[in-house]
Order: C-alpha cells, then structure tokens, then sequence
C-alpha cells in the first residue's frame, strides 16, 4: 500500500490517477514519514525508560543512515520506474544481506545459493537490457534508475545485517528510532532546496505513508530479533505479487516480456537463496 502511495505522487500533473494530486519530492515522503516515525519511536521509548540513544551507538548508526538512503532511493525509483520492477528489484537485498553478512559477520555461504545470486543479477540484466534496447517497448526503463534501485537493495542489505548484529544489545523500538534521528536533519536540508506543500488529501496520504511504514518497520525488526532472517525474509516477496497487480490493474502498467521474465528470474534467484538458508538454518 505505502508503495502505491508513493508511486502515486511521482505520476507527475501529465497523467494522474487521483484529480488535484500533485508530485510530491521523494525526500520530501522520507522527511515526513520520519517525522511521524520519530514522534512514535521516541514516545514508546520515553514510556519504557529504555535509553535514548541506544547502546551500540555505531550499529544503531550505520543502521539508520543506510536505512535512509535505502528508503530515500527507492521512492525515487518507484517514482521513476513501474512499480512492480521498482519493487523486484529493492527484494534483491536478501541477496546483499548476504554478501555483507559473508564479510561483516563471518557467516558461510554454500555454492548453490551463489548460484541463485548469480542467477538474480541474470534478472537484473534482463530488465536492464530490455530498457536499453527496445526503444517502442510498452516501459521506459532507464538503467541509471535499475542501478540505483541496485544501490538501495545494497543499503538495505548493510541495514539489515545491522539489525542482526544489534540483537544482543538492543531493543528493536531503539533500532527503529535511529532511522528518523538520521533522516530528518538530512532530508529538511534537502526540502529548503526542493520542496511542495502539499494540500487536501495529500496530507492523509502522507500521514498513511508514514504510520504504515513506522508500523512495518517495527515489526520487521521484531520478527528479525526473534527469529532467523532466512525464515522471515520469504514473506516480503509476497509484495511483488501485490505490486504487479496494483501496476497492471490500476496504474496502467504494461510490461512486456522480457522484463516479466526478468522481475520472475529475480524473484525465483531471491526466493530460493532464501528458502535454501532457511533449510541450513532448521539443520544446523
């Protein structure tokens, strides 16, 4: 839902789906959701006398500026690419959990789930490609959006093992809350350059995007402090489903198919990395 929220705003005045929206700057939805994410964090972290700041100060750190550059870039892409390849693509960041886990925190990758990340990038490349070469394709897609679509998963990756490495040491209200102390100096900086008041029903629009953002976060680093990240990362992928049809059913988004196939490769590359770790995890 937040997606289709955000996608809404990037339409632009030329072709809008509700009268009188306006295109709001994508820095300015990650000001405002983090504002209203860092009323709610700190009240429940005041009522539970947990400290302020947290306890591992550079997790917590690391976390919150990745975590916002992740958001920032990925509702500049959804604003900018149809909204189910925006979405696969951000789903790659199990893949650079990964990665990154391999080298910030030691753990072992076995040769088939680089098989599976091999064959995600192979998704990427399709997409990426197609927007390269067909210029009457029914989708724009322009590569420097793919990338940084790229570099949003790659910071959501870094996020996440963050999280991971902040289980022994804090609560997840306190992992949560460094993502606002981050962004919102940053993104009001970033609005006295580029910003749109916005009017009537965008306010409620934006008031929904940052409650149901606060509240997926939360509970995202909830189900991540409690249990393996291989066994709750599968239910995200849900969304891409969610995405496709929002796209092709109410956004009028027409993917041809090479980039089905690419959203579809990308997908079945994740998913099965996925279920593959989760298999070692239930094992070992």
């Amino acid at each position: 839902m937040v997606n289709f929220f955000v996608k809404l705003f990037g339409i632009g005045p030329e072709n809008k789906v509700i009268p009188g929206l306006q295109k709001i700057p994508a820095h300015e939805l990650v000001l405002a959701r983090s504002i209203i994410s860092f009323s709610i964090s700190s009240g429940i972290i005041t009522y539970r006398g947990l400290p302020f700041f947290g306890t591992n100060k550079k997790w917590l750190t690391i976390r919150g500026l990745s975590g916002m550059m992740a958001l920032t870039i990925f509702f500049q892409s959804i604003q900018h690419m149809p909204i189910a390849v925006a979405s696969t693509i951000q789903y790659l960041a199990p893949i650079f959990t990964m990665i990154f886990a391999l080298i910030l925190l030691n753990e072992k990758i076995i040769r088939l789930q680089w098989f599976f990340v091999f064959l995600s990038f192979i998704g990427v490349l399709l997409i990426g490609f197609n927007g390269l070469l067909q210029e009457n394709s029914p989708v724009v897609l322009n590569p420097m959006w793919i990338g940084l679509g790229l570099l949003s998963a790659a910071f959501s990756g870094i996020a996440y093992v963050a999280i991971v490495k902040l289980k022994p040491t804090d609560e997840p209200i306190n992992i949560v809350s460094y993502f606002p102390m981050m962004a919102i100096p940053v993104m009001s900086i970033w609005c006295l350059f580029d910003f749109v008041m916005p009017v009537g029903i965008e306010w409620v629009i934006i008031l929904v995007i940052g409650l149901c953002t606060q509240i997926a976060q939360i509970s995202l680093t909830r189900a991540l402090h409690e249990q393996s990240a291989s066994l709750i990362m599968p239910f995200q992928y849900l969304g891409s489903v969610y995405a496709f049809l929002v796209g092709y059913l109410i956004l009028d988004e027409r993917l041809n198919s090479v980039v089905v196939i690419g959203v579809v490769v990308i997908l079945v590359g994740v998913i099965f990395n996925t279920l593959l770790k989760a298999k070692r995890a239930t094992t070992n």
